[in-house]
């Protein structure tokens, strides 16, 4: 399947083709030789990336311009191959200019290796590839001097440690692959690696495709927590969440959704506006960050979110990634888990090209909130939102006041509701009321409800549903 255009304009590939080769620019003929335009990728891989158009030829319109299309997209991955490590970079776009197509190939900055070709370490020099030399090449690696941890191969691992339904699903959303295989896509993107006996997973693979991640990855769960005040305290609703990192996003969200307060807010101008205690957005920004840029390496501790009265903090273990600091993180752009930020980019879960940091902090102050709080702790890195406290007026869309000073969770009170108007309540009945939590989660919500004497258990197995316990 051929990719879609991109709908760059042709006045901006006009100005790119009439300047001249540069640092961050040059093009390729068609039928370019693979070996030439990985020498040109991998020198930009090593400066500040990069980007490079490449010849098709013919108009989309025509099927032969679709089967050139695909020879293009083909050289440009065979090219992005044969550095060492290999490059994971986006997938070419397609644009059309003066009827001629060309592929944009665009190789990132910030990239999270020292890239080598042929035995040497290529860089960009203005309009040229040069050799780094000793002390150029040190500066380099220290500056990108992190563990791999992403690319390694654990011990006993093997390919039906995947889960390939998930795979499939994840290539099925892909565009302009041609007909490679899923195993294949897998290679291209850091996932597996061929050590010539066997195709096996690396640690990104196993964490975004993986049938039990935390086996394989220790501490790549995540705790998310809701306390009643400012500080810990008894008083909480916890949920620890495991799975792949997909999974694991889509959890986080539903968990926000159902802890983080809904109310009227009396800030600024006195209006009353009905809106979360945190901007929605700004929060997914803050915790895909943690999920996909923290230091798996680092084992025993994951990812936590902890909301209290005042504020949420998120916090990630491992210190920020290569040269990026807290000073010069809104301006700096910089991938410790290229692999698994590429992957979670191409599903739709991060922008690329930066950490929306800028976003967030525009978010905030949108919603009449400080600006936000980052630190290096000890043992890695925390992002704290300071919330609106006791100014939000909460509001309740439901009298639950018979089961209230029983601290239930929003789930909870969706399935009294439910109750309110009708004489049962199935698993599913509360899994279609919120579709984006995990079904176990659902499952231990009534039983707990159980547990407390609130529900009753009716029926076996998948023929159980729950009533009101009369009281």
């Amino acid at each position: 399947m051929a990719k879609a255009q991109t709908a760059i304009k042709p006045e901006a590939i006009k100005e790119l083709l009439s300047g001249k080769r540069g640092q961050t620019f040059d093009w390729a003929a068609e039928n370019v030789d693979p070996k030439v335009l990985a020498g040109t990728m991998c020198a930009m891989a090593n400066a500040q990336g990069g980007t490079i158009l490449v010849g098709v030829g013919k108009k989309s319109s025509d099927v032969h311009g679709v089967k050139d299309q695909e020879v293009a997209i083909g050289i440009v991955l065979e090219a992005a191959l044969k550095p060492n490590p290999p490059l994971i970079i986006p997938l070419p776009k397609t644009v059309i200019y003066d009827k001629a197509m060309l592929l944009v190939v665009t190789v990132p900055q910030g990239m999270p290796h020292v890239y080598r070709m042929e035995g040497v370490y290529p860089v960009r020099r203005g309009a040229k590839n040069e050799v780094l030399r000793t002390n150029s090449l040190r500066k380099l690696m220290l500056e990108r001097g992190q563990v791999d941890f992403e690319a390694e191969v654990p011990t006993g691992a093997g390919h039906d440690d995947l889960d390939w339904e998930k795979v499939e699903a994840y290539v099925d959303g892909l565009e302009g692959l041609g007909s490679v295989t899923p195993e294949e896509v897998m290679l291209k993107r850091g996932c597996m690696v061929d050590n010539g006996r066997e195709v096996r997973p690396t640690n990104a693979g196993l964490l975004l495709f993986g049938k039990d991640p935390q086996r394989w990855v220790r501490g790549s769960d995540l705790t998310a927590a809701r306390f009643a005040g400012t500080t810990m305290g008894d008083t909480f609703t916890r949920e620890d969440i495991s799975g792949t990192l997909p999974d694991q996003i889509r959890r986080l969200e539903a968990f926000l959704v159902d802890h983080m307060r809904k109310g009227v807010s009396l800030t600024g101008s006195m209006q009353r506006d009905q809106q979360f205690e945190y901007p929605l957005e700004a929060v997914r920004e803050i915790l895909v960050n943690a999920v996909a840029h923290r230091d798996y390496s680092v084992r025993g501790d994951g990812v936590r979110l902890f909301m209290f009265s005042n504020r949420l903090e998120v916090s990630s273990p491992g210190g920020l990634p290569g040269p990026i600091t807290v000073d010069n993180m809104q301006e700096e752009r910089f991938s410790r888990n290229h692999t698994v930020v590429q992957v979670l980019a191409d599903m739709g879960f991060v922008e690329r090209m930066g950490y929306g940091i800028d976003r967030v902090i525009f978010l905030m102050r949108e919603h009449g909130l400080p600006r936000p709080s980052f630190e290096e702790t000890a043992g890695g890195f925390r992002v704290t939102l300071y919330g609106p406290g006791d100014e939000m007026e909460v509001v309740k869309d439901t009298d639950l006041s018979k089961w209230e000073g029983l601290k239930l969770n929003p789930r909870q009170e969706r399935a009294l509701e439910y109750l309110s108007n009708n004489t049962r309540i199935t698993n599913s009945d509360l899994q279609e009321l919120a579709p984006e939590v995990h079904p176990e989660t659902i499952r231990r919500d009534l039983a707990d409800l159980v547990t407390r004497g609130i529900l009753m258990r009716m029926g076996q197995k998948r023929g159980a549903y729950y009533i009101l316990k009369k009281r």
